[in-house]
């Protein structure tokens, strides 16, 4: 009989963990529900098969860390303290969503919580981090500002900018690289030469490590690891979370590139599924109890899709609103 991997926390903070991911999973399928039905528009990247890493990474932080992460950022933003009310209410354009409504699913932001947005731009959020750790380096505080993004943002000018100045300054930026091997359609090797992801951080002197992403336990304890390097001023940390997305890029994406069989073979190691049985081996965990969570992640979602059904439109006269300086008048 194969023994369990041990799951090294209270019952209380492993089930937190599990819920949490469920979270993102039930949020998210029926975000895609929506989006069939039109009441969802614009782009949705879904992040599906990917729960672990924003889970086991965004609670290893301390609740005044700043996030950024990329347009596949729903996850990120929920577990980093954005209501799904007011996530949901943003997919649907509403104006009591947390960009009121001008963002959709590629721009949560919400300052209260310090999650300083989802980026369209690949890449785009790397320059942030940066600024951000330089602010609060100049501050003299010890909060760490955390950069999530794609192994295909790797390629950008941005990245290697991003890593040299906050080496050469030794900020406090954690570098959280989302390995899901394919960059929209594109093959990491079909795209990169080196696809060693640590030795292209190593290259600028970031001391760096690759996790299993699919493991929820294993990026939490490498994410602490690597706060607790940050925040103790020996300069910033590249962690590479191996990870695989279980959906298409986004619902415009007819999924050529890949084979039926990889995405069902990946789906075997599916984070949710796989802890949740470690949970129950472990005694921590029974179907009862996995059933009482299911039950009130569904009823989170489903408040969260009537807050946002009864949300309302920006009127058109205020369109312009926050997009043109009015003249000064002399």
């Amino acid at each position: 009989m194969t023994t369990p991997a041990s799951v090294p926390y209270p019952q209380e903070f492993a089930l937190t963990l599990l819920r949490d991911m469920l979270r993102i999973r039930r949020m998210e399928e029926r975000a895609a529900e929506l989006y069939g039905e039109g009441k969802i528009r614009g782009f949705l990247h879904l992040y599906i098969g990917e729960e672990a890493v924003a889970v086991g990474a965004l609670h290893a932080l301390a609740a005044d860390d700043a996030v950024i992460a990329t347009y596949r950022e729903h996850g990120h933003a929920l577990i980093q303290g954005v209501p799904m009310n007011a996530i949901m209410a943003e997919m649907y354009g509403r104006q009591e969503g947390c960009s009121h409504g001008r963002g959709g699913s590629m721009h949560l932001f919400d300052a209260t919580t310090r999650f300083f947005g989802g980026n369209a731009i690949v890449g785009g959020g790397l320059p942030l981090a940066v600024g951000l750790a330089l602010a609060e380096r100049m501050q003299k505080g010890r909060r760490i500002s955390v950069c999530f993004f794609g192994e295909g943002a790797m390629a950008e000018g941005a990245f290697h900018e991003s890593m040299n100045l906050a080496a050469l300054w030794k900020l406090p930026v954690l570098f959280c690289c989302e390995n899901n091997l394919y960059a929209m359609g594109t093959a990491l090797a079909r795209s990169q030469s080196q696809t060693d992801l640590c030795a292209k951080a190593a290259a600028y002197r970031v001391s760096a490590s690759a996790v299993d992403g699919m493991d929820v336990v294993a990026v939490h304890e490498a994410t602490r690891a690597a706060v607790e390097h940050v925040r103790s001023g020996q300069g910033p940390y590249f962690l590479e979370f191996q990870t695989y997305r279980f959906r298409a890029h986004s619902m415009f994406d007819p999924e050529l590139y890949r084979d039926k069989a990889e995405v069902e073979k990946w789906k075997e190691r599916g984070p949710i599924h796989t802890y949740s049985a470690r949970l129950k081996a472990l005694g921590l965990l029974d179907e009862q109890g996995f059933l009482e969570i299911a039950a009130a992640v569904k009823n989170e979602v489903e408040a969260a899709v009537a807050y946002a059904e009864g949300g309302t439109l920006e009127p058109t006269e205020n369109l312009c609103m926050d997009v043109y300086t009015p003249e000064v008048q002399p």
